[in-house]
């Protein structure tokens, strides 16, 4: 199966589900095994539960413990992870050979993708902290943070000062996408469970295809 020519991607909603949709068809099992790894990776940082009705208090040290290795593996491990998926993505929208090792690439960018990740969600915190909608406004103009950290080796600032130039004017399009993505993940788990796997690769991919359509954008490559 042929894809569109990834350099005449427009950034537009219908065109970015459409290529995603695509992206995913053609490289699905290299893909559902980005998304099984990640979920396996996402798993340890769900932190610990325990309930305070019936905590033997001498155990107290051991709980605070846990969650403190938690925390800091979903902050200096987790985001690696993450940001190694985006640009597997980001490959197969731009019809490459699909390498799971790059999950692991960031470890080779450790400190500038954690940065990145610590600024990407301060700046969102504290827009939330100004009444939710100027969180939800920089959630969407930050949405390219990841990609530009693997794609272009940019450090936290300049990843954040290039996202906020590339999403202007697309900040309508990355949040009904994102809305979108909601149903679609909703959707997923309504097809007995299993049909988020192919829900979660068509949302990443779709994202993928947007940013890649943003840049084409910026090179001048398409007009739009």
């Amino acid at each position: 199966m042929e894809l569109i020519n990834y350099s005449r991607l427009t950034p537009t909603f219908g065109g970015s589900l459409s290529n995603g949709w695509d992206v995913m068809k053609k490289y699905f099992l290299y893909l559902l095994l980005v998304v099984i790894i990640v979920g396996i990776f996402n798993g340890p940082s769900g932190g610990v539960k325990y309930s305070s009705d019936d905590m033997n208090w001498h155990l107290l040290p051991f709980v605070l413990f846990f969650v403190f290795v938690g925390v800091a593996y979903a902050f200096l491990v987790l985001p690696v992870i993450t940001y190694g998926s985006k640009m597997i993505y980001l490959d197969a929208v731009r019809d490459k050979e699909v390498d799971l090792k790059k999950l692991f690439d960031g470890f080779r960018n450790y400190l500038n993708i954690i940065l990145a990740n610590l600024l990407h969600m301060v700046l969102i915190f504290v827009g939330i902290l100004f009444l939710i909608i100027p969180g939800i406004i920089v959630a969407c103009r930050l949405a390219f943070v990841p990609y530009l950290v693997m794609d272009e080796k940019l450090d936290g600032v300049q990843a954040v000062e290039r996202s906020w130039k590339l999403t202007r004017g697309k900040g309508w399009t990355i949040f009904f996408m994102a809305i979108a993505s909601f149903f679609i993940a909703i959707g997923g788990l309504i097809c007995f469970i299993i049909g988020i796997f192919p829900a979660l690769i068509w949302i990443h991919s779709s994202f993928a295809s947007l940013y890649q359509a943003a840049l084409n954008q910026e090179n001048g490559t398409i007009d739009y």
